[in-house]
C-alpha cells in the first residue's frame, strides 16, 4: 500500500515535471492557486514532493483562510479579501452544524442552497479580490512561471492561468455538472455510467437509466449559482465574452485524486490521469470526538479504524 502511495506520488511529480521545465532544465517555478479545506491538504503533498525535486512553488491565497500557512517548501504570495476571519469561521461553523442536521428532505435542501450560495459568494469575493489585484498580477506575470497548478472546483486559478498564458494542471476529485467532461470533451454516456450521488448501480434498470439522465438537470441550479461569476470575472479580465467551458478547456493535463476502484470505469481522454490514493499518504488515527461523531463501534471495527 505505501509503495503503491509512494508510486503514485513519483508519478505525479514526473508528470508536473515534464510541464514545468525543458529537457535539459535544473528546476521549474510553478504556481499555485488551491482551493480552501481538504482540497488543499492534497495539493500539499504534490507541491511538498515538487520542492524534494528542486522546484520552486509559490502558492497564491487569500489572507484569511483555513488551512494555506507558509511551510519552508513553497512561498506564500497573499492578498487582501473583503471579509473577516470571524465571517469565514463562522460560515465554515454553519456548514458543518448542517451537516449533522436531521430535518425533513426539503428543509434540507433550502438551508443547503442557502449556505452553498453564502458560501459561493464569499470565494467569488476573495477571486475577484485577487484579479483585481494590479500589483500582485503584475509580479506574478514578471516572474515567469512555467506552469500553473489548480483545482478547477475553484476556477478562479484556471482564470489566471488563462489571464497569464501559463499552461494549468487541474488537480481535482470532480467537478459539477459535467464541466470537467466536457471541457475535455470526453464521452460521456448517460446510459451505463452511474451520476454521482445518484446511488445507481453499474447494471441499471430502465427507470434507474432515466433517474441517471434527470438527475444532473438538478444540479444545474447548483452550478448556475456556484459558477456563473466566475465566467463574468474571465470575461471582464480578457475583455471579451468568454464561458466557463472555454476557460477549463484551456487545461493541459487533468490529474483526478480518484481511480476505478473507487469510482465506476468511464471513457477518459488522453489528458486525463488517475491518481487515486495521493490524498492518503499521510495517515493519521482517528480522534475521539471523530469516533463519537461517526458512531459507536466495537473493539475490532475501532482498531481497525484507528490502523487507518
Amino acid at each position: 500500500m505505501a509503495l503503491g502511495l509512494q508510486l503514485r506520488r513519483q508519478v505525479l511529480a514526473g508528470l508536473l515535471l515534464c510541464l514545468c521545465v525543458g529537457q535539459w532544465a535544473e528546476a521549474g517555478k510553478v504556481l499555485v492557486v488551491p482551493m480552501e479545506g481538504s482540497h488543499w491538504l492534497s495539493m500539499r503533498e504534490a507541491v511538498r514532493e515538487l520542492h524534494t525535486r528542486g522546484h520552486q512553488s509559490v502558492v497564491v491565497a487569500p489572507e484569511v483562510n483555513m488551512h494555506i500557512k507558509a511551510e519552508d517548501f513553497f512561498t506564500v504570495k497573499a492578498y487582501a479579501v473583503p471579509y473577516t476571519q470571524d465571517e469565514f469561521d463562522s460560515l465554515v461553523k454553519s456548514h458543518e452544524r448542517l451537516l449533522f442536521e436531521r430535518v425533513h428532505f426539503i428543509t434540507m435542501f433550502l438551508k443547503t442552497m442557502a449556505s452553498l450560495k453564502s458560501a459561493s459568494l464569499l470565494f467569488a469575493s476573495s477571486c475577484e479580490a485577487l484579479l483585481h489585484n494590479k500589483d500582485l498580477i503584475r509580479d506574478l506575470n514578471a516572474s515567469s512561471f512555467d506552469v500553473v497548478l489548480t483545482d478547477p472546483v475553484h476556477p478562479c486559478g484556471a482564470v489566471l492561468a488563462k489571464y497569464l498564458s501559463i499552461p494549468a494542471v487541474f488537480f481535482l476529485r470532480f467537478i459539477p455538472c459535467d464541466f470537467d467532461v466536457e471541457a475535455t470533451a470526453c464521452p460521456n454516456p448517460f446510459s451505463y455510467i452511474p451520476r454521482l450521488l445518484t446511488k445507481n448501480p453499474d447494471r441499471m434498470t430502465f427507470f434507474q437509466r432515466v433517474k441517471n439522465m434527470l438527475y444532473p438537470l438538478a444540479l444545474k441550479y447548483i452550478c448556475q449559482i456556484t459558477f456563473t461569476p466566475y465566467a463574468r470575472m474571465a470575461s471582464e479580465l480578457l475583455q471579451r465574452e468568454v464561458s466557463l467551458g472555454e476557460i477549463l478547456a484551456s487545461g493541459s493535463v487533468w490529474l483526478f485524486r480518484g481511480d476505478f476502484v473507487m469510482d465506476y470505469p468511464r471513457p477518459i481522454m488522453p489528458n486525463m490521469v488517475f491518481i487515486g490514493g495521493i490524498n492518503c499518504a499521510n495517515r493519521k488515527p482517528l480522534s475521539q470526538v471523530l469516533g463519537v461523531i461517526t458512531g459507536e463501534l466495537n473493539p475490532k471495527r475501532k482498531q481497525k479504524f484507528q490502523r487507518g
